[in-house]
């Protein structure tokens, strides 16, 4: 009979947690195999033969992410009773990570926006999360109109597009060193602006991106 494989002598789990925050904290590029093997306290086999390569390892990373600190996204999404509720969780919950535990702002934000071609992958595994990440939101926004939280002539892609905005602003302030009161008094005015964003557009005005609205002058 064939040799059982030699058992893994490390906590797969934890060592992705501690690979997640190098690169949450470092971004992908500037971190290196050394501050990864040395944060999961492991040597270089055994992280290539537990996790393949490095992109692997940030793929897999993300997932962690998206399952853990960034469920708070997807509970405003799908528990809170408004979409005026869901859109203030989400700014709240970002600028709580200027006081947490851990590295400042949302990792799909800051970890992989200056990757150069090489990493070409990595920046656009982010980019369509956060491209996913609109959409979601955009959705709930329209959930809102159905239910009546908005008006029917809401333009729920615009809001969906300044709010995602302005919660990737707070990510990079967050990463600057802006403190939660800071953070908190963005959201705060975003929110404040909600009725604004939210109105109906006037009967005869066309979408912001229509050609028709630039024309003439």
């Amino acid at each position: 009979m064939p040799r059982a494989g030699r058992p893994r002598s490390f906590d797969r789990d934890a060592a992705l947690g501690q690979a997640m925050r190098v690169f949450w904290e470092r971004g992908y590029e500037a971190t290196s195999m050394g501050d990864l093997t040395t944060a999961m306290g492991i040597g270089s086999p055994s992280l290539y033969a537990a996790f393949g390569s490095k992109e692997q390892l940030f793929r897999e990373a993300v997932v962690l992410y998206d399952a853990t600190l960034g469920a708070a996204v997807d509970h405003a999404l799908t528990r809170e009773p408004t979409a005026r509720a869901a859109v203030a969780a989400i700014l709240r919950a970002n600028t709580r990570t200027a006081d947490a535990d851990g590295p400042a702002g949302c990792m799909l934000v800051v970890a992989a926006t200056n990757c150069t071609d090489a990493n070409a992958p990595v920046r656009d595994l982010l980019a369509t999360r956060r491209d996913e990440g609109l959409r979601d939101l955009r959705l709930r926004l329209d959930r809102g109109v159905r239910d009546g939280d908005l008006p029917p002539d809401t333009d729920t892609e615009a809001v969906a597009a300044y709010y995602t905005a302005v919660n990737q602003g707070l990510s990079i302030r967050a990463r600057d060193g802006a403190s939660r009161a800071e953070l908190t008094r963005t959201a705060d005015l975003a929110m404040a602006t909600w009725d604004v964003v939210t109105a109906a557009r006037p009967s005869g005005v066309p979408p912001a991106d229509d050609p028709a609205r630039h024309a003439g002058g």
